[in-house]
C-alpha cells in the first residue's frame, strides 16, 4: 500500500471508530482537510476496497473497515508497548487490601472508561466480569442477533476462559484477537494480557478504540 493510501485508510478507521458512521468521500475531504477532490478520494477508496481493507455496507453509503482492515490497522497503527502513566488510578484503589479485590475494582473503572465488557480470570475456575450493559450500549448491539450471541457467550464464559487460559503466557504481552480469530464472537474483538497468572481482557465490537483500550488494560497490570 502506498503512503497516501495508508494515511487515508488510517483516517477512515479512526473516524469510524469515533462516530460509528460510514465515511464518504465528501466527508473525508472536509473532515480530513484534504487538498483533493471528492472524485480523487472515491478512487482512493476504491483502491482500498480492492485491498479488502474497507467496504460499502449498503448502496450509496460511505465506507467502513473490513475485518481484515481492522487487523491491518492494529498491526500498523496501534502501539502495544508504549509507556503510560502508571499512577492513573492508584488513588482510587489505595485503600483496597487484597489483590483480587483491587483487580476487580480496576476492572470496573476500566469498563466505565472503555464502555465495554471486562473479564478477569484469576485461574480457570475463578473469574469475574463487569460491563455487559456498557457493551450492549454500543451502536452495533442494536442488532438483536448479536446481543443473543454475546449473551450466550457470557452464559458460558467459564468454558471460554477454560479453553483460552492456558494458551496465553504470563509475559505482559498484549494479545488482540479480531473477528473470527476470537472465541467470544466473530462480530467482536478482544484485547487480553496475562500477568502473575491473572488473565484480563476487554471485549467489544470490532469498531473499538484499540489504542485507548490497550493503555487502559496496561493500567491494571501496573498494579499487579
Amino acid at each position: 500500500m502506498i503512503l497516501r493510501q495508508k494515511e487515508l485508510f488510517k483516517k477512515i478507521v479512526e473516524e469510524y471508530i469515533k462516530t460509528a458512521q460510514p465515511v464518504g468521500s465528501k466527508l473525508a475531504v472536509e473532515k480530513f482537510n484534504l487538498d483533493v477532490s471528492s472524485a480523487t478520494i472515491r478512487n482512493k477508496m476504491k483502491e482500498l476496497e480492492d485491498l479488502n481493507l474497507i467496504y460499502q455496507p449498503y448502496t450509496s453509503a460511505g465506507r467502513i473497515p473490513t475485518e481484515h482492515g481492522y487487523k491491518y490497522f492494529v498491526e500498523n497503527f496501534v502501539e502495544l508497548e508504549k509507556e503510560l502513566d502508571k499512577k492513573l488510578f492508584k488513588e482510587k484503589i489505595k485503600n483496597i487490601k487484597t489483590l483480587e479485590e483491587k483487580v476487580k475494582a480496576l476492572a470496573k473503572i476500566i469498563s466505565e472508561k472503555s464502555n465495554l465488557l471486562i473479564f478477569v480470570a484469576f485461574n480457570k475456575n475463578n473469574f469475574y466480569y463487569t460491563g455487559l450493559s456498557n457493551l450492549f450500549s454500543q451502536p452495533e448491539f442494536q442488532n438483536l442477533n448479536l446481543i443473543c450471541n454475546i449473551s450466550e457467550v457470557v452464559d458460558h464464559l467459564d468454558e471460554v476462559i477454560s479453553e483460552i487460559y492456558d494458551t496465553i503466557n504470563s509475559e505482559d504481552k498484549v494479545i488482540i484477537k479480531i473477528g473470527k480469530d476470537n472465541l467470544f464472537s466473530a462480530d467482536c474483538s478482544v484485547i487480553m494480557i496475562k500477568k502473575k497468572d491473572i488473565l484480563i481482557g476487554i471485549v467489544g465490537p470490532m469498531r473499538m478504540n484499540y489504542q485507548k483500550n490497550v493503555f487502559l488494560l496496561k493500567v491494571i497490570l501496573s498494579d499487579l
